[in-house]
């Protein structure tokens, strides 16, 4: 059987036969290519720019071509993007492989009155926000962004950037996708006459301080890490979509897997916890089976402050969430199996049969796999046990609760650094948690009971101490009050520097 040959269209025929509109916008292009890799382009040079880009690329550099695929494409390529164009440059010069693909993709946005805008950020900080910028709510990985990424934008100069398209290239963020990834708050609206813009970064610095399980923005932020000559830096959080991969739900660790492929390639990782850094370093050893050396590991453990509850929020907490003449216990935590909020209803249980009163409140969404926690609700309740389960809560009654509880139980059994224990801690309040990792990390400066998270009678025996003995309730909320003090500003203050210097 005979193939059909196939017609080869060289990037200079595509210029000199476009039609006005594409041949405007793919010279903008290739002049800004070649005003990145050679200095500025004057208007009387403007003639030559062709032979100039032609020249630039000969040498088949992968972060020239990088840069040049993401401009004239204004998206991002992924690695067998710029690994193929390097190969037919070798192949057939630069002419032939910068030719039809490329002013096919210019000829379907140039279009009479629709020219995408193109920045390249040179010598710039991006700050890439593209969940926390959609999401409402401040829970975890959200709240460090948001938190972090508020006092750089007050301390340093950075961009706010997104992802268009199907995660296919980075964009500036909106007025009001920007006050949203600050602030949080409800979606905003539709920003007036806002144009979507491009960016590219170049010889800059990209940042991630939240979790990316995209797997095409992934394998365009590994090609970035590589190729843009560029300081790449991210927030680890945790591994635990490897290390306990049968408490998360169908896809998680293969979308996690893909997020380690773009880390691999980066130069630092600021983990939240010496836990979560051990973590991070554990799996960078085992990059050198494959000739790769990974980032470098760092550990800025994350803050603890406490905002004052108002008189409002105490009041409403201690009305809607404790019962008369009972202590109360507080689980803050999303309804997941690596909580382990199935065992600690046990726990309560083997307490309540004993006779010991109290009223427990487990307040957190839903979240994958939690059927056998729903179970477990309904067959508390079916016995008129004091049980309260809360979905959603402002931060102000969230403050509030800390403060009204006798104590907090977290038995989770992985945590890249357990928020909850480190907020009630900073409110004074006593916390039962698991007596490894990062939690026993956060406990070490005082205020906790340890137990093991995977015995039900180790978590009723650190409960029954906590509700039974004054004098070490006592003595544990004496240590939560005297732990030093870390803020967010300690914290973004000290990623900064680990990711950028």
């Amino acid at each position: 059987m005979r193939t059909r040959p196939t017609t080869t269209v060289s990037l200079s025929h595509r210029l000199a036969f476009s039609t006005p509109a594409v041949r405007r916008a793919l010279n903008a292009r290739v002049a800004t290519v070649v005003g990145c890799l050679e200095g500025d382009v004057t208007a009387s040079a403007a003639g030559d720019l062709p032979d100039r880009f032609l020249e630039a690329l000969a040498g088949a550099d992968a972060s020239a071509v990088w840069l040049a695929l993401a401009v004239l494409d204004a998206e991002l390529p992924t690695t067998e993007d710029v690994q193929r164009v390097v190969r037919a440059i070798r192949l057939d010069g630069v002419d032939v492989a910068f030719g039809a693909p490329v002013s096919r993709t210019i000829g379907a946005w140039a279009g009479p009155g629709t020219v995408t805008e193109v920045q390249v950020v040179r010598g710039g900080t991006l700050v890439d926000l593209e969940h926390t910028a959609r999401a409402g709510l401040a829970t975890g990985i959200q709240r460090v962004a948001r938190e972090t990424s508020r006092r750089w934008v007050r301390d340093h100069d950075v961009q706010l950037v997104g992802w268009g398209g199907s995660h296919t290239h980075l964009r500036s963020l909106t007025a009001g996708e920007q006050h949203r990834a600050l602030h949080g708050g409800p979606a905003p609206a539709q920003d007036r006459g806002s144009r979507e813009v491009v960016v590219v970064p170049w010889e800059s610095t990209y940042l991630l301080p939240e979790l990316s399980p995209e797997r095409p923005r992934n394998e365009r932020i590994a090609a970035l890490a590589q190729f843009a000559r560029s300081r790449t830096g991210v927030i680890g959080f945790d591994c635990v979509p490897i290390t306990t991969a049968e408490t998360t739900a169908l896809g998680v660790s293969e979308a996690f897997a893909t997020n380690l492929a773009a880390v691999r390639h980066m130069d630092r990782v600021s983990a939240i916890s010496e836990a979560a850094a051990t973590e991070y370093r554990g799996w960078a050893s085992m990059l050198a089976s494959i000739g790769q050396v990974g980032p470098s590991v760092h550990a800025d453990v994350l803050p603890a402050e406490a905002p004052p509850a108002t008189p409002e929020a105490l009041a409403s907490v201690g009305a809607d969430l404790t019962l008369p003449g009972l202590p109360m216990v507080l689980c803050v935590g999303t309804h997941e199996p690596r909580k382990n909020h199935v065992a600690l209803l046990h726990a309560a249980e083997l307490l309540w049969a004993s006779g010991l009163q109290f009223n427990l409140v487990l307040v957190g969404g839903r979240s994958w796999n939690d059927d056998a926690f729903q179970e477990a609700v309904a067959v508390a309740r079916g016995r008129n046990r004091p049980l309260d389960v809360v979905t959603s809560m402002t931060d102000d009654h969230l403050w509030a609760a800390y403060r009204v509880a006798h104590c907090v139980v977290f038995p989770s059994l992985n945590e890249g650094f357990g928020l909850p224990i480190a907020e009630a801690l900073a409110c004074g309040t006593p916390v039962v948690t698991s007596g490894y990792g990062s939690m026993a990390e956060i406990a070490a400066a005082g205020g906790a009971v340890l137990i093991d998270p995977r015995d039900d009678a180790s978590i009723a025996s650190g409960l029954r101490a906590l509700l039974t003995d004054v004098g070490l309730h006592t003595a544990l909320g004496a240590q939560a009050r005297s732990r030093p003090p870390r803020s967010w500003d300690d914290y973004a203050g000290d990623v900064w520097a680990s990711l950028t210097t």
